[in-house]
């Protein structure tokens, strides 16, 4: 059990039995008292006994006990007419348990109004409980803390809420992004470090670390934790401890080499108030270190006062060997104090045993005067906030570089008149000598002196273009290549500063159950950073701060791109009723316009031929008016109004089998349909199986992990029923690689998951993630980003290209399989006409089937025109004439099919045969 514990529970137990002992002895003791005070009633001057604890061996406690009689002497020496006289009782008490007897004897003996606490805040805790009990206000001038768990408990001096608030500003305007405390381990130590922490948090200023310093730790211990922080990123040192321990730790600073050029040192009241008693060797290993105190204004008093003191010091002999003989705030304070107690015990004159302590403490809160230390004001029981002072211990002395208040900030002077805001610049502040002689502001944090920047990169088993470790076999030294390895060195580079780094790698080759987390957990005790391609991932951040992303972010799934291509796609676009549907509307459209043309007739010879052509091609001209626009295909106006309408028709079903064919190409490549069936493929080592299984609620056992592009394809071509796998769920980077070597064989599907893209990795409060991400702004936004890419992806490679042109690069190209079936009827039909065209067999086949058509179609027109005929003349017709006309009509209309086929050449006969016709 440690010491300090120990003698912690000796200290409650010896607690308790002095406040069961008082409880029971003060009720007589205050009857007593209250005879004592009716006694003194009736001489011209009233005695208020004031009790007073300390320990008078110390140098300090001397020095305090004579400002304090000085104090009463001054006061009624200014004061002869006042009717009350205050007489302090003091106690000496060199322990803790001396102490708290000592307050008690002075209630009980002594029948005090008021006690004056010790110079240490260890008794706190007992006094404020017998304060509150006895109703007698417990007055303390140096109190570090600003618990008050007391109504009777009242603090003369500074509160350290302020202290801490006056701190926090100093560290915001030198921009350190963190610090570390080393502070006494008492109560008062730690409720400063609950302040300290609330006023740093409003400023965003972190407490890096905070060592707790036992107060009778020894030289050895103290060292110990000197040189753990010597090996941290952290620079910038708070020390809150009491005089005897803080300056022993700066002497073993100074051989720890940790009061060197790039260190900052910062020293609160607890020490800086007695600097002006240390000696050469210890103020010697403070060079540098900057402090605050309350500020106490020069004045005539204060200089009379110091003049008297050191009077009366001499006379009174009671100067000491000790380091801390001189005056400080401490005893100003005391002043103070037993000066304001004194103007309150005027004003409740006539004096109230019975009432006189609570009487007391009203009086003593709304007490003011300018006193050696400047106004003197309570505010709920504590003193009222004033202005510190910021030195720079230089050589033998002190510099004042500046000031700080509640109301104004950091100022260089406190009498500059002026607007009244609150600055926060160091500019305000002198020019300071910092640790090492050096007038540089420390940035605050630095690599650490053990050696180089250790940076630790992943051994991976594929995908080795973003991190690829190399082994010397020669010097075992870790060599590393690859894209994040460049953005790294790219960094570097851009850094206003130079950084030393060594590469340690993590996992090895025979290690194949490994994790991007594992190594984070390495951070800082393996690593000071680490560099791979780690995706900026929210559970991670819990333990390690990630810098800005150098890469795309995102979460794509990839599958096989199964094209619904055949030898029948053209077809495809059409469904066989509406195939159909066009089919039949053909037809009946040339027959339609057929019989539309037949009532156009023309007695022209010359047209003769060219209406035979024409009628011949109407049966075809829902589809030749598609080809040929410019021919004439039709005569007749409703003709034309029937074709035009079928064109419209015609243009509507063209455009809609290009959208619908087009669709098939290209948007239906992006459908695919999730199967719980599927096995799904991804990277060993990184987070993604845990981002399936609990952001896409993937089963795992549906997850099988791969290191390669080249393990990710065979999985694929497999397929999950013969052992594989059929998609992919992986980070962009690492997608568009496998896609740029598998392109026509896979496709994206699904929407894009978020994610936060490849950063770099540092201990949580890094002061290096705020230079890193800058850093890779710059070279992401640089004009070497295509040439770091294309160097370890592959010429025409770029981030900047959008995800769509890298997966659909090749899909839409068609092969001859897809329109083999189009080519197959085209040279079917080819085929067909020359076999038609040009052999006997074809040409006799084709004259009987278009005699065939012929004689039919003929036979019906006839019928028409006939019956046409009739209806003009209105006269029968007999049946024998009509056979005869039949028969010259068919003999004139095979005459004419002659000629045309003669050619032109014969155009003799076609004279003849009109003639014949006319007749």
């Amino acid at each position: 059990m440690p010491k300090s514990t120990e003698s912690s529970r000796l200290l409650v137990k010896a607690h308790f039995l002095i406040l069961f002992f008082f409880v029971i002895n003060y009720s007589a003791v205050a009857s007593t008292g209250v005879e004592r005070e009716t006694s003194n009633e009736s001489k011209s001057l009233k005695v208020v006994p004031i009790g007073v604890v300390l320990d008078q061996n110390s140098p300090l406690g001397l020095t305090v006990d004579l400002c304090m009689k000085m104090a009463v002497s001054d006061f009624y020496e200014a004061h002869p007419n006042f009717t009350t006289r205050l007489q302090l009782h003091t106690k000496n008490a060199e322990t803790v348990l001396d102490a708290n007897f000592a307050a008690v004897d002075l209630l009980e003996h002594e029948q005090v109004h008021g006690i004056i606490r010790p110079q240490t805040s260890t008794e706190e805790t007992f006094f404020a409980e017998l304060g509150q009990k006895s109703h007698v206000p417990i007055i303390s001038f140096n109190a570090r803390t600003s618990s008050l768990p007391s109504t009777y408990s009242v603090r003369t001096t500074p509160d350290d809420s302020v202290q801490a608030r006056a701190l926090a500003a100093i560290c915001r305007a030198f921009e350190w992004p963190e610090i570390a405390v080393l502070y006494e381990e008492t109560n008062s130590g730690n409720q400063f470090i609950s302040h300290l922490n609330k006023a740093f948090q409003e400023v965003d200023i972190g407490l890096a670390y905070m060592v707790p310093i036992q107060t009778s730790a020894e030289d050895s211990d103290i060292s110990k934790e000197l040189n753990k922080l010597s090996r941290k990123q952290t620079r910038v040192f708070l020390v809150h401890t009491n005089p005897s321990l803080g300056f022993r730790l700066f002497t073993l600073a100074k051989s720890a080499g940790v009061m060197s050029e790039e260190y900052a040192w910062i020293v609160t009241n607890s020490l800086s108030i007695f600097l002006n008693s240390i000696d050469s060797a210890v103020r010697d290993s403070m060079e540098g270190v900057v402090g605050v105190r309350p500020y106490v204004s020069n004045s005539k008093a204060l200089e009379n006062f110091k003049e008297r003191l050191r009077r009366n010091m001499t006379m009174s002999n009671t100067t000491t060997t000790s380091p801390i003989t001189e005056l400080n705030v401490y005893g100003l304070w005391a002043y103070d104090a037993v000066t304001a107690l004194a103007i309150a015990l005027e004003k409740i004159v006539p004096l109230n045993s019975t009432s006189l302590g609570p009487r007391l403490l009203n009086e003593l809160l709304t007490t003011k005067f300018q006193g050696l230390t400047g106004d003197f004001e309570l505010f709920n029981g504590k003193m009222k906030p004033l202005a510190f002072e910021i030195f720079n211990v230089i050589g033998t002395g002190e510099k004042i570089v500046g000031f700080w208040t509640p109301e104004r900030g950091i100022t260089r002077d406190l009498s500059s008149t002026g607007e009244k805001t609150y600055a926060t610049s160091a500019k305000e502040l002198k020019t300071i000598t910092w640790p090492g002689d050096s007038v540089t502001r420390p940035k605050g944090w630095a690599i650490p002196t053990t050696g180089n920047l250790r940076v630790g990169v992943p051994w991976k088993h594929g995908f080795t273009e973003f991190a690829n470790v190399i082994i010397d076999e020669k010097t075992r030294r870790t060599n590393a290549t690859g894209f994040s390895i460049d953005i790294f060195l790219a960094a570097l580079e851009v850094l206003p500063f130079p950084i030393k780094y060594q590469f340690i790698h993590y996992n090895d080759t025979r290690n194949t159950d490994w994790s991007y987390d594992d190594m984070l957990r390495g951070i800082p005790e393996d690593y000071d950073m680490v560099v791979g391609d780690v995706t900026v991932w929210a559970p991670r951040a819990a333990h390690v701060d990630f810098s800005l992303p150098y890469s795309e972010s995102g979460v794509i799934l990839v599958v096989k791109n199964k094209k619904p291509f055949d030898m029948w796609i053209f077809v495809k676009p059409l469904k066989w009723d509406l195939w159909l549907a066009i089919v039949i509307a053909c037809i009946l459209m040339g027959v339609v316009l057929r019989i539309l043309e037949n009532r156009v007739v023309s007695n022209d010879a010359d047209s003769i031929i060219e209406n035979k052509e024409r009628r011949r091609a109407i049966y075809w001209s829902p589809v030749t008016v598609l080809a040929f626009p410019e021919r004439n295909m039709v005569l007749n106006n409703w003709s034309f109004f029937v074709l035009v309408l079928w064109l419209f028709m015609a243009f509507i079903l063209m455009q809609s089998y290009t959208a619908n064919l087009s669709a098939i190409l290209t948007v239906d490549q992006l459908k695919f349909a999730f199967s719980d069936s599927y096995y799904v493929g991804c990277q060993e080592g990184s987070f993604m199986k845990e981002f399936l299984i609990n952001q896409l609620h993937i089963s795992p056992s549906r997850l099988r992990s791969y290191n390669s592009s080249e393990e990710y394809h065979r999985a694929m071509s497999k397929g999950s029923k013969n052992g594989g796998i059929d998609a992919i769920f992986d980070e962009i980077p690492y997608m568009k690689l496998f896609l740029n070597t598998y392109d026509s064989q896979y496709k994206m599907a699904g929407p894009t998951y978020r994610t936060g893209g490849f950063g770099f990795a540092f201990p949580v409060g890094s002061p290096l993630v705020a230079h890193f991400s800058k850093a890779i702004v710059d070279v992401t936004q640089g004009p070497n980003m295509t040439a770091i890419e294309q160097k370890n992806f592959g010429p025409g490679y770029s981030s900047q290209d959008p995800l769509s042109s890298r997966i659909s690069q090749q899909t839409s190209s068609l092969t001859l399989y897809e329109f083999a079936g189009l080519f197959f009827i085209i040279g079917s039909v080819t085929l067909f006409s020359l076999f038609c065209s040009e052999t006997a067999i074809g040409r006799k086949l084709t004259d009987k089937t278009a005699n065939f058509i012929h004689i039919l179609f003929h036979f019906k027109s006839s019928r028409v025109m006939s019956m046409e005929v009739d209806g003009d003349t209105n006269e029968p017709v007999a049946n024998d004439d009509d056979d005869v006309s039949d028969v010259s009509v068919r003999d004139g209309t095979d005459t004419m099919m002659r000629v045309i086929e003669a050619g032109p050449e014969n155009g003799e006969i076609i004279d003849n045969v009109t003639d014949n016709n006319q007749q």
